[in-house]
């Protein structure tokens, strides 16, 4: 198939609409449902993520995309018990392509309703099961077991939207759009994130442990895919909070850092001994848990907890102009940080860093993404 008509672009006005290539036949194939304009933007995007993390970690990624953008992203690892309920995650063992979408779903819960699933690895069962349960857009993978696929045809009264793409496709050197009737040009994004990015390290503390260079690698192949400007913090091979496209430096690690908070906080004891009756839909049980961090909880309450997360990495599409990011990335527990550098106030970026003993790397390299 050369073009997939769609039924319209961004907005039920903007119509013709159509996915096409110019040359050769689409990779993908829609198994199930009639994604639109958007949900083909969100697929395209969050697979290029999923797959770069495969490849510079080895391990299984998911992501959760919306409008353009990952709620969260996260790696293959095993749900401890806690995570399991913050997360809503079935009992029993777990795939590990399950385990990362059931990650990236949980890194920012609100900001993944209706989400766009993406998958490193093919779809199976225990991760259709988790998908059938959440409100989701649709899902793309590079391929579906017969049990998986059954379960999410039978999603969105039969209209859950399945996309299934060729892993080996590679997209042309040139890419090119159209802005207000004028044609835009540029090279392919290729650039490999490695921790080869990671060896230039400017901060008087040097120790960088291999689980904070699986972080790093999280953090800037998710600004990759992330519109800017943007910030990202990590943690335990999760994201724990995207801020995209702020205008401000500063806001992109304020927003990130303060949807970090939450993800902590929906750890405190008081929050997991909440109780819902059992046909208390998710959406419903997130936004009451939502609710009560932010009623239920006195500021001192807050504050004593977030002082207990630490080991927090966050990375960033550009450098940082001043020090103030850095001082509010130490208010989440940030110990990690990759950046660009170049910044007329490095020195003053990394006398802050040393200041809380972080290890900070200068990748030299921007990641801007729209």
């Amino acid at each position: 198939m050369t073009e997939l008509e769609l039924k319209y672009g961004c907005n039920p006005n903007q119509k013709p609409a159509r996915i096409f290539m110019e040359q050769g036949e689409l990779p993908l194939e829609v198994l199930n449902g009639k994604p639109g304009y958007i949900n083909f933007m969100d697929a395209l995007n969050s697979w290029q993520l999923v797959k770069a993390l495969k490849q510079a970690t080895g391990l299984p990624a998911a992501a959760s995309f919306k409008h353009v953008s990952p709620a969260g992203a996260a790696l293959g690892l095993p749900l401890n018990d806690v995570e399991r309920q913050v997360f809503f995650a079935p009992e029993g063992d777990l795939s590990p392509i399950a385990c990362a979408y059931i990650r990236a779903r949980g890194a920012d819960r609100l900001c993944s309703f209706g989400d766009w699933a993406a998958l490193s690895d093919p779809c199976d069962e225990d991760t259709a099961r988790f998908l059938a349960l959440e409100v989701s857009d649709g899902v793309i993978a590079p391929d579906y077991t017969p049990e998986a696929l059954e379960i999410l045809k039978t999603k969105r009264k039969g209209g859950y939207n399945v996309v299934k793409i060729d892993p080996n496709y590679t997209p042309a050197p040139i890419e090119r759009r159209n802005i207000f009737g004028i044609t835009f040009e540029q090279g392919y994004n290729d650039l490999t994130i490695d921790e080869a990015m990671l060896e230039n390290i400017v901060t008087q503390n040097q120790n960088l442990p291999q689980n904070a260079k699986h972080d790093m690698l999280l953090a800037l192949i998710t600004l990759k895919y992330t519109q800017s400007n943007s910030v990202c913090y990590v943690k335990d091979g999760q994201t724990l909070g995207v801020g995209a496209g702020q205008q401000s430096r500063i806001h992109c690690t304020r927003l990130a850092g303060n949807k970090a908070d939450i993800w902590w906080l929906r750890q405190h004891p008081k929050v997991l001994a909440l109780s819902f009756d059992a046909a208390t839909r998710r959406p419903d049980r997130d936004n009451a848990i939502d609710a009560f961090i932010a009623d239920g909880l006195t500021a001192e309450e807050k504050a004593d907890w977030i002082a207990k997360l630490t080991g927090v990495t966050l990375g960033s599409d550009a450098f940082f102009p001043f020090g103030d990011n850095v001082e509010r990335a130490h208010q989440s527990g940030v110990q990690y940080i990759a950046q660009p550098g170049g910044s007329i106030r490095d020195s003053q970026v990394i006398e802050t860093a040393d200041k809380y003993g972080m290890v900070m790397a200068f990748t030299g390299m921007r990641l801007f993404h729209h």
